[in-house]
């Protein structure tokens, strides 16, 4: 589907407008409420039927709560049909027995606001969550405490303390959350205890033992997989969740491909992930707990995109998430769950800032930016679409139209399950299968690595054997065998709408159809209008290029011209300072101190301009900060992307920005990655205002 080069993709060419669909796109739960859900070691049921759903992250305090309902219908037209998020405790009792439950804290809100959508919601209620935020979520006051001995509470425990204080946190979760259960018709359909907990399982039975009692009574309960328990829980309770990234600002090296995140690749059916939080878990051996086999293979974490932290600042290329949802597909996995798949900005805090760092009590790992959570996600934090948004969602439709067919085929895997990194013997390659129906599931693909073109490449599935293809380096694609009329086609199946079928045409191979027992050759892209083919049966085969089946059922929407900002430097950089490694044994972020000795911009903002844009900053440097009437608005880890921030969030009376930016000092102890202009100094090459479909 996709060409493998590792395309630059400093400039975001499209944002996706609000109100788009032109038809109910992904009616998976719509009028579902309610309705029994049940599983099996498969997949989901909705009112009896199979499902295969696509989740996306979004973290609702992270938005403003007047951008909820757009962000949430972008998500929907995107292919996703299940919301998770997380619930920060920090972000709502910052200050000790004082809950905040206003503006974009409001839950409740939020979740009023996904049952409008008709998506459903599972909420992840901590009391740890990480997600690069400040304590994981635990609050500052927390570390404070101590038992009647004088010792400190032992966080994430069964300590009696603890669990008194997650009590009272889940109290206050549920008077948002009641009369939104499921079972009542709303949204929230499932909830995760704790995060990455590693300990025995009696901590997450204590957990949800505990929300019960309270009154949460959801179809079904969920907990990361990674790592391993101590002790398990009983079989049933909680459906352990998967993930897997392409790379990780948390690796404390500073080498491009570090950790062993090539393996999120490779197909095969050892379902958890090695490289995933290794600062806090260590290192982790491939070793199938006892009893995965008889849960479904969810992910919770499958990388939509991935943060920066100071000392490490990965890219992220749409072929990255593309492949590796493919991968993850084609090794039987019936729920892609994407972190994330919208970015946000860390509220403001009332006594600290929200992001992590290595110098709070908690999971001080990490710097990462005190604003900024853009995560490279497919919708961005501002809303705006990375290309992975497009270039996943045909495979979104895919998974929601074909769900019946696909959730019960299992997966076969006739290539080694174990490669080497970069290795490229053979072609990478699965299929899932049920009686004579199947899908092939391609991926000649590896992030940063040199996989190269496969010539004379004879698939056979099912009986049916292919012609010999030539599948092109960076090739991903899923082919149909024996479904809806198809003996077997060299394109991949998008949507389906009453008989019309319509496939996306994979890039650099010629597409064959083989239908009604005549096989066509070199078919070529006819659009919506003019379907390719006729069956005996009245099914119209519609083929359409890789940009139409990424627009597919959406309405097009004006294009609007970049304007040029003023913007004049009214200061050079000072003394630079020392950079050093904190105690997690990686390079420190400059601190509000240091930023005294940035270089200084004044951007002027034309008062008669359309404020509903994005300001685009093409600089480099090491980092930037944003400042409005004084006050910090954003902030950026320069890694090749531009910087960029949406202007309806400011003040009406604001009519000049300060732009301040540290110069990227000689050999500093960081990766950047290979996108980024890695010379010493600091530099603004221009300012743009944007509409929201020409980002530059």
């Amino acid at each position: 589907m996709l060409q493998g080069n590792q395309t630059n993709y400093i400039n975001v060419k499209k944002i996706l407008m609000t109100g788009l669909a032109l038809l109910s796109l992904f009616p998976l739960f719509a009028a579902d409420f309610g309705k029994e859900v049940k599983w099996d070691r498969q997949s989901l049921f909705i009112d009896g039927h199979r499902v295969v759903p696509v989740m996306g992250e979004i973290h609702y305090s992270r938005i403003p709560s007047d951008e909820w309902q757009r962000e949430v219908r972008k998500m929907k037209e995107g292919g996703v049909t299940i919301i998770a998020t997380y619930v920060f405790w920090s972000h709502i009792e910052e200050r000790e027995g004082i809950f905040r439950w206003d503006g974009q804290r409001d839950l409740r809100r939020f979740l009023e606001v996904c049952k409008q959508e008709e998506m459903p919601v599972v909420l992840r209620l901590g009391p740890f969550c990480h997600g690069e935020v400040r304590n994981g979520g635990i609050p500052e006051w927390a570390f404070n405490i101590k038992t009647a001995d004088g010792k400190s509470m032992r966080m994430r425990s069964e300590d009696p303390l603890f669990l008194q204080l997650t009590e009272r946190l889940y109290r206050q979760i549920f008077t948002q959350v009641q009369g939104l259960q499921w079972k009542d018709g709303g949204p929230v359909v499932a909830a995760q205890f704790d995060n990455e907990f590693g300990g025995h399982g009696s901590y997450l039975m204590a957990l949800k033992k505990m929300a019960t009692a309270i009154g949460f009574n959801l179809p079904f309960y969920t907990r990361t997989a990674w790592p391993g328990l101590r002790s398990p829980i009983t079989f049933g309770e909680m459906i352990p969740l998967y993930g897997d990234y392409a790379d990780g600002f948390w690796d404390k090296s500073i080498a491009e491909t570090a950790g062993n995140y090539y393996k999120a690749f490779n197909f095969k059916a050892y379902r958890n992930s090695t490289a995933i939080g290794t600062d806090m878990l260590g290192e982790q051996k491939e070793k199938k707990e006892k009893g995965d086999d008889d849960y479904p293979y969810f992910t919770c974490e499958l990388g939509g995109g991935m943060a920066t932290a100071y000392h490490r600042r990965p890219f992220i290329y749409p072929e990255d998430s593309y492949s590796m949802a493919i991968v993850k597909l084609g090794s039987g996995s019936n729920l892609l769950g994407y972190y994330m798949y919208h970015g946000g900005t860390n509220p403001e805090g009332e006594l600290n800032t929200q992001n992590e760092c290595q110098t709070s009590p908690g999971t001080a790992n990490n710097d990462l930016p005190v604003c900024t959570y853009d995560f490279q996600a497919p919708l961005g934090e501002f809303g705006q679409t990375y290309p992975q948004y497009y270039t996943l969602r045909p495979l979104h439709l895919f998974m929601h139209d074909w769900a019946e067919i696909l959730a019960p085929m299992e997966p076969t895997f006739p290539s080694s399950q174990n490669l080497a990194k970069g290795e490229d013997t053979a072609l990478r390659w699965s299929y899932r299968s049920q009686g004579e129906q199947a899908f092939v599931f391609i991926n000649n693909y590896e992030r940063l690595q040199q996989i190269g073109t496969k010539k004379n490449v004879q698939l056979e599935v099912c009986g049916v054997k292919f012609p010999k293809l030539t599948i092109p380096a960076g090739n991903m694609c899923v082919l149909p065998v024996n479904i809806d009329g198809i003996r077997f086609a060299t394109a991949q199946l998008v949507a389906k709408r009453g008989d019309n079928i319509y496939m996306q045409q994979v890039t650099g191979i010629p597409t064959t159809l083989c239908i009604d027992g005549k096989t066509l050759k070199n078919v070529k892209p006819r659009g919506t209008a003019q379907p390719v083919f006729r069956s005996k049966d009245g099914k119209a085969y519609f083929l359409l290029t890789q940009h139409e089946a990424e627009h597919l059922f959406l309405a097009p929407v004006e294009e609007s011209t970049p304007q040029t900002v003023a913007f004049s430097k009214t200061k050079e950089a000072g003394q630079l300072r020392q950079i050093v490694k904190g105690r997690a044994k990686v390079a420190e972020a400059p601190t509000d101190e240091d930023f005294e000795q940035a270089a200084i911009y004044k951007i002027q903002l034309d008062n008669t301009a359309d404020r509903n844009r994005l300001l685009s900053i093409h600089y480099r440097g090491d980092c930037a900060r944003l400042y409005a009437n004084g006050k910090l608005v954003a902030d950026n880890f320069y890694y090749g992307r531009t910087f960029l921030f949406g202007l309806w969030r400011l003040p009406a009376d604001c009519k000049e920005l300060e732009l301040r930016i540290l110069p990227l000092q000689p050999d500093a102890p960081i990766y950047l990655p290979r996108e980024a202009d890695k010379r010493a100094g600091e530099e603004v090459e221009k300012i743009v205002e944007c509409g929201m479909r020409n980002v530059e």
